[in-house]
């Protein structure tokens, strides 16, 4: 538990950092036009991946933490290695989101759809996001792998494989779960502001209560009531 707090508390810690240089260099940027550079395109997409540890590590904790307690009970060696690998699985899965993520972010800034702090400057693109993100929690595909993120117990006692490697492949299944269920509120970063502190906390508590709080799929409910509204009034306002 102090590991995965330490590594959410050094995430947000970066994330702080990065928005607070940011903030202080937008002030009077116009978008960008010109191409990446691979250095460019790298740092964005090791911000990407910081930001997923940031705030998925979090809404993932109980299911890590479960992971180490069947392993301790089983008696099984090199406990906190093969959590740790477990781990290290699901922030893989994240991380090739990542790398998808930075792509679309780079696409969006040829086409002059970015403001410097990185959200959309297009009023009809950001009331897509919201239309299509509502709609898509209303989906049996979101409620599918919103049970797999919610039921850490019947996940385990479904996919369990013994050992490290194991271990690692588990990891990435329920990486990949997590991404099925929250791939569109990360879309959402693009509306508020990929640099946006507040709105990243916003979406990352939104997240953790999808994920552990009672009557998970109401929640869901809720949030796409409350997106399809937004897309109105964007297009409205």
């Amino acid at each position: 538990m102090a590991g995965l707090m330490l590594l959410a508390i050094l995430a947000w810690a970066y994330l702080a950092w990065l928005a607070a240089g940011m903030n202080s260099m937008a002030a009077g940027m116009a978008p960008r036009l010109r191409a990446w550079t691979v250095v460019e395109f790298v740092l964005m997409f090791v911000m990407w991946a910081i930001m997923m540890i940031a705030m998925m590590l979090p809404s993932a904790a109980p299911m890590i933490l479960l992971h180490a307690r069947v392993q301790r009970q089983a008696g099984a060696a090199a406990t906190h290695l093969s959590t740790w690998a477990f781990a290290v699985g699901y922030l893989t899965a994240w991380t090739l989101f990542s790398f998808g993520a930075t792509a679309l972010q780079w696409g969006l800034e040829q086409a002059a759809l970015l403001s410097p702090m990185m959200a959309t400057t297009d009023r009809r693109l950001g009331a897509s996001v919201l239309l299509v993100a509502g709609i898509y929690q209303l989906t049996p595909l979101k409620y599918a792998c919103l049970e797999h993120c919610r039921s850490p117990l019947q996940f385990v006692s479904e996919h369990w494989r013994p050992g490290v490697v194991g271990a690692l492949k588990m990891g990435l299944h329920h990486g990949m779960y997590c991404i099925g269920c929250c791939w569109f509120l990360m879309a959402l970063l693009f509306v508020g502001g990929v640099m946006n502190l507040v709105w990243i906390a916003v979406i990352a508590g939104f997240v953790l209560i999808e994920k552990v709080a009672p009557h998970g799929r109401r929640v869901a409910h809720a949030s796409a009531v409350a997106l399809l509204a937004a897309a109105l009034f964007l297009l409205t306002g």
